[in-house]
């Protein structure tokens, strides 16, 4: 069975959903990743459900390259989250075919960020989407662990947690930790690459995280090594923003890039 693989929105952010769509396909990627919410002021997000010209246009660019969405993103959990807010963007995720919707940890409050994770967990079931958590070093789930406890405090058994590679490695946490999970808990992988030293700042790790990485094996994480505690078989994103190439030599480029270097890193781990 062939890898699956997903361009993630963050790699090209700048093109509109049917754009990043044509792209996919030129480029030779089987789904993509869409972000409807935008994550910064300064950044693009793409409200489909608020939009129903460009809905259109989406699903026609999807009907037309046979590309597929994988996930949607992303909902922030914070203290004042109202996550029924939150249900024309899943339904936008239905009418796209979405798999995943992905959801981020901003509340301090544990008891409540596993309460609202399971709402938005059972909001994105009703509407035929499993719901995925994304740990970041910089937030209160920090690591794998935690991520794991917090998973585990919601009591939906098949709510996942989103594996990054960059923040795997540089959140400390362990492989061992992902032979432990039942693959339900690890439906795709992001994967992308970069320098590794002994410890970062919170700049260092937003600006990695945002702006600038690597195409796997170009960098220093051991991305063979996590890809092989992870459940066989399942979609690899590429989330690998690379602004400078990108300003220089333009969004198809780094997609080529990043998927070729993909490609043969997988001949490594077989």
């Amino acid at each position: 069975m062939s890898t699956v693989f997903s361009l993630a929105h963050l790699t090209v952010l700048q093109l509109s959903p049917p754009e990043l769509l044509r792209l996919a396909a030129r480029t030779g990627y089987q789904a993509v990743g869409m972000r409807l919410i935008a994550v910064t002021d300064t950044s693009p997000g793409y409200p489909l459900m608020d939009d129903a010209a460009a809905m259109r246009e989406t699903k026609a660019a999807m009907k037309d390259t046979g590309v597929r969405v994988l996930d949607i993103e992303f909902v922030r959990l914070t203290p004042d989250t109202d996550v029924m807010r939150f249900e024309r963007f899943v339904a936008a995720g239905a009418e796209l075919g979405a798999k995943h919707a992905m959801a981020a940890p901003y509340d301090p409050d544990l008891a409540r960020l596993a309460d609202r994770l399971g709402a938005f967990h059972d909001l994105c079931s009703r509407y035929g989407l499993s719901a995925v958590i994304e740990f970041y070093p910089w937030t209160v789930i920090a690591n794998l662990d935690s991520a794991v406890r917090i998973v585990e405090a919601a009591r939906r058994p098949d709510l996942g947690i989103l594996v990054d590679t960059l923040h795997f490695d540089r959140s400390g946490s362990k492989v061992e930790q992902l032979d432990a999970l039942p693959a339900s808990r690890l439906p795709y992988i992001q994967v992308s690459d970069a320098p590794v030293q002994p410890s970062y700042t919170t700049e260092e790790l937003l600006h990695a995280g945002r702006a600038e990485r690597l195409p796997p094996g170009e960098g220093g994480i051991d991305i063979a090594r996590i890809l092989r505690h992870m459940p066989r078989g399942i979609p690899i994103a590429l989330e690998i923003p690379m602004t400078a190439m990108t300003a220089a030599q333009g969004t198809e480029a780094v997609a080529r890039r990043v998927k070729e270097a993909a490609e043969r890193l997988l001949q490594t781990v077989g």
